[in-house]
């Protein structure tokens, strides 16, 4: 009787439950109810205080502010190509930070420091809406807000003595409002020179730190000292006013940096140098040029069959950021047929030089910069220079005097220009742009610029009437110009094979003392010898 009692309640369960399930769908199918409810919506200012406060931070800035734009393809965009711009941001981190590593190794009894793993996770930040501020400047400035709640997995593998220690940054989440300035524009892709970043509010910054699995931001009290540690460090640095300046373009195509002095240099001689001729001697040069320029080198004259010759030749090679460009001098063997021997070459950075004051340096030349190549140790003799690095005057401490040389104002210093502005100096001309240029045969303009028997000109623009150059040309002057004039000249040359002559398109002549006595001056010239034409041209001064 047990036995069959056991089978039947097997067999009840089983049907039982389906069947309980069949008819309870059943049941919730035709139960529920077909009226459509329509959601309640009620406008922002109608909620309560505490719920208003809980919803205030997440709503997009396009909503609060109407200046705010909505950029949603973006946001699209960066999501769709998020996993492979998670490869490509890892792989800068990785080496950028893996020299930085190299120079711990070693020290506090740390044998070793690398990622054990580094993703920036699966998530994306996002741009809660955009803002494109006007200015009368040459540049553009977007401020976006950003937010990210990332899920990333950053570890830090830490060796000490054999006892291995990791660090895991997880849970990121941040909010920022960085303004993003574009400048200066310039005709050449991507169309800018720089961008600068800074942070118009301090950013809020949370995530989570594992020290060998456990949870550090738990202890009471760290975690607020971390978060407000880092959101001091970051203000400190890059909160408005503070900028993070990153380069775009080289001074070729539009300047990154505005000349700050000219590094004077006399080439005096070298000693003991390799002989690379047939008849044990050299013919050697030294050519010379600054980092970051894209300008043709400078060479001194070819001391022919001389192994310690003399020069005491003098340049001059204007200077854009002395705490990042170096003088790179190289040494050559000057041949008649064929390529130029190396005969050695050798760095100054221009930090290690004192502003107005000169300082002579006798370096030993080597192949090349590499440090561990063995062909360094080997002697290629010495060249002997003397650097001065002259910084231009502050274009705050400009002053204003009459024709005849006699103090009429002076801002904030005693001092008269006529030791202040008349010495040497830099003459800045840049030649923007021309209206209503036309030729008689063609228009494909260029601007040809004309001061002291010295050429430059600007790249052509095919046809067209209204050209845009905006290009910077220099000259570096022993004395002030005054009482000259700088000739410039719109021409056009012919395309193709044409067999039209370059012809003109109209000039002008500068007078500079206004320039001089100014500092600055930003004109538009109605071009001679044309019927409508203008030219508009900035030149600056600036004074040693």
């Amino acid at each position: 009787m047990g036995l069959v009692s056991f089978f039947l309640g097997i067999i009840g369960f089983g049907f039982g439950i389906p069947i309980g399930l069949l008819v309870g769908y059943f049941l919730f199918i035709y139960s529920e109810s077909t009226e459509i409810t329509e959601p309640i919506i009620r406008p922002v200012n109608e909620f309560d205080t505490s719920s208003l406060l809980d919803i205030l931070p997440e709503i997009p800035l396009w909503v609060k502010q109407p200046d705010y734009d909505r950029i949603d393809w973006f946001n699209k965009f960066v999501s769709d190509i998020w996993p492979h711009l998670d490869k490509a941001v890892c792989g800068v981190i990785k080496s950028n930070l893996k020299p930085m590593f190299a120079e711990y190794v070693g020290k506090y009894h740390l044998k070793s420091i690398d990622f054990k793993s580094l993703t920036l996770g699966t998530l994306p930040p996002a741009i809660h809406g955009i803002k494109v501020c006007d200015t009368n400047e040459n540049e553009v400035i977007l401020e976006p807000a950003v937010r990210w709640a990332g899920n990333p997995d950053i570890t830090l593998a830490l060796k000490f003595f054999s006892l291995q220690i990791t660090v895991q940054l997880v849970d990121v989440q941040i909010r920022a409002a960085p303004r993003i300035v574009l400048k200066p524009l310039v005709p050449a892709f991507p169309c800018f020179a720089s961008v600068a970043v800074s942070l118009m509010e301090k950013p809020d910054v949370d995530f989570g730190l594992k020290l060998v699995g456990g949870d550090i931001m738990a202890i009471p009290g760290l975690y607020q000292f971390i978060q407000e540690t880092i959101r001091k460090q970051i203000a400190a640095l890059y909160l408005w006013p503070q900028t993070l300046e990153i380069p775009i373009l080289d001074g070729s195509v539009g300047a990154t940096k505005k000349p700050m002095g000219i590094l004077h240099v006399k080439v005096v001689r070298a000693i003991k140098l390799l002989k690379m001729d047939l008849f044990g001697a050299s013919d050697p040069y030294v050519q010379l040029s600054l980092s970051g320029e894209r300008l043709p080198a400078k060479k001194t004259t070819i001391k022919m069959k001389n192994l310690n010759p003399e020069w005491n030749e003098d340049f001059k090679l204007t200077v854009r950021d002395p705490q990042s460009q170096v003088l790179q001098l190289h040494v050559y063997d000057w041949e008649k047929v064929g390529t130029h021997d190396k005969l050695g070459m050798q760095t100054v950075p221009l930090r290690s030089i004192t502003p107005n004051e000169t300082k002579e340096f006798t370096l030993d030349l080597v192949k090349n910069t590499n440090p561990n190549d063995p062909q360094n140790q080997k002697w290629r003799g010495q060249l002997v220079v003397e650097l001065t690095f002259n910084l231009f005057r502050d274009d705050s401490k400009r002053f204003s005097v009459s024709f005849d040389n006699h103090v009429r104002n002076e801002s904030d210093v005693g001092v008269s220009t006529e030791f202040a502005s008349l010495g040497a100096g830099l003459l800045l001309v840049t030649v923007q742009r021309a209206e209503d240029v036309e030729g008689k045969h063609h228009s494909n303009p260029y601007a040809l610029i004309i001061f002291r028997g010295e050429q430059k000109k600007t790249k052509i623009i095919r046809k067209s009437r209204d050209p845009c150059w905006n290009e910077e040309f220099q000259f570096v002057l022993e004395e002030a110009p005054l009482k000259e004039k700088i000739h410039i000249e719109v021409k056009s040359k012919r395309s193709g094979l044409r067999l039209r002559p370059k012809e003109s398109l109209g000039y002008v002549d500068i007078n500079l003392d206004d320039v001089v006595y100014n500092g600055r001056m930003k004109e538009k010239y109605h071009l001679i010898n044309s019927k409508n034409g203008v030219v508009h041209v900035e030149m600056r001064w600036k004074a040693i």
